[in-house]
């Protein structure tokens, strides 16, 4: 005979399984960590790839671009997903993905197997990174540490990957299949541990219309959005362009032949915006994409005459510099306008502002890349770089005016995503 011992003992061995809220708060953290590491991890590789294939500059911002497409248009249809089905699944879901995609990498021997890795690279992200934003909301341990998380993760990923894949091209045999070896082996143990995660979410009906893609901008935030809207493309075009041709730059205009150096160019970028993204997270947003705009367009002009005078420690210099601004830039500009819509209305502005950073992540980049072969690599880039400076400056001015003339000042929020993380749009379909 049952005893209600019994009968509840099935959901009671399930919930036994789990991992403490913590323990599943830090493994969505370092999850978000590895999937970052996994984006910029090809980074070091496509001067590799386009020595060993011979294809062009405009063909290798190509491959870099599609990610960043796919990944939109991941983030804008399941990036919602997960507050209908549960993040568990759509997590293991996205991971087994992500394991697929370092498969191809991993077998990839020619332009076409490498877009198609590109491809479900980007499609897996966008899944993830709106489930992993909204989980660690769920599961924080403190108030304010998700946010802070889903602010230092992604860039510190960043930088992460494409520094330990500089060092195994370098220094590691097989330089092309090792990283994506031990990143396959990476996601698919994290798939494996997703299983026990806590899932704070009842599945509940709506999963197919939250795959209708939604972006708008609310009438309070427009002002806002327009101003914002140049230092949305100077930050996101500058990470485009470091990360598509960054190795190139390395190699072809400083002279630099390691592969690890050629790492450190992404991560000279990306890490100083997550030190500063960490620094700045208490001040005023405004003051904050003020400042940042002014020091993104100062390191990109020392930047540039590093390339002019082929100074490797001036280009760090001015790519740290640009780094720090990159980060502050962008947290001010997304506080600015996000403290500004309603709760039922952020989604969609959250999903404007992404619309126009990935499409600025990666079309400059595509551009630059057909320019390459007509005006030579450093001249492409220093035409890229002012248009940032200009676009950097606009920023910055019309931020300090806005702020003197009574423009609405966003009230100070949580420290919001970093670039390379669009989290918020996971909570799209709960606006």
């Amino acid at each position: 005979m049952s005893t209600v011992d019994d009968r509840v003992t099935p959901a009671a061995a399930r919930a036994a399984r789990r991992l403490p809220r913590t323990a599943g708060f830090w493994l969505l953290g370092t999850t978000l960590l590895a999937f970052m590491g996994a984006a910029s991890a090809p980074s070091p590789l496509y001067v590799v790839y386009q020595h060993r294939w011979g294809f062009s500059a405009t063909t290798l911002t190509a491959v870099f671009a599609v990610y960043a497409l796919a990944l939109l248009v991941a983030l804008l249809t399941v990036g919602g997903l997960s507050d209908f089905l549960g993040r568990r699944p759509v997590l293991i879901a996205a991971l087994l993905a992500e394991t697929a995609a370092m498969v191809v990498f991993l077998t990839a021997g020619d332009v076409g197997t490498l877009l198609a890795a590109r491809v479900v690279q980007g499609l897996a992200t966008g899944a993830a990174t709106g489930a992993i934003s909204a989980g660690l909301v769920d599961l924080q341990p403190g108030a304010r540490l998700g946010s802070l998380v889903n602010s230092v993760a992604p860039s510190l990923g960043l930088a992460a990957g494409a520094l330990g894949s500089g060092a195994l091209v370098q220094y590691a045999p097989a330089p092309t299949t090792l990283v994506f070896a031990v990143l396959t082996g990476v996601f698919v143990v994290l798939a494996a541990v997703m299983a026990f995660i806590p899932d704070l979410v009842t599945p509940r009906p709506g999963a197919l219309a939250s795959l209708r893609p939604r972006a708008a901008v609310p009438a309070p935030a427009r002002a806002a959005f327009l101003a914002v809207a140049p230092c949305l493309v100077a930050t996101w075009a500058l990470g485009g362009l470091y990360l598509s041709l960054g190795g190139s730059l390395a190699a072809g205009v400083l002279h630099i032949g390691n592969h690890l150096v050629g790492g450190l160019v992404v991560t000279a970028l990306t890490g100083a915006g997550a030190v500063v993204s960490v620094l700045v997270r208490d001040r005023a947003p405004q003051r904050v994409m003020a400042a940042g705009s002014a020091a993104l367009a100062a390191g990109t002009a020392v930047t540039l005459l590093a390339l002019g005078t082929a100074s490797t420690s001036l280009f760090f210099i001015g790519t740290a510099i640009a780094g720090c601004g990159f980060g502050g830039a962008f947290l001010g500009a997304f506080r600015s306008v996000a403290a500004l819509a309603g709760t039922g209305q952020r989604a969609e502005l959250f999903a404007s502002v992404y619309v126009i950073s990935y499409l600025a992540f990666s079309v400059p980049a595509v551009v630059a890349g057909i320019a390459v072969p007509s005006f030579g690599l450093r001249a492409t880039a220093t035409a890229y770089g002012a248009v940032v400076i200009a676009l950097s400056l606009i920023a910055a001015v019309s931020e300090t005016v806005g702020s003197r003339t009574g423009r609405p000042a966003a009230a100070p929020a949580p420290a919001a995503p970093a670039p390379a993380a669009p989290c918020p749009v996971g909570d799209r379909a709960a606006g």
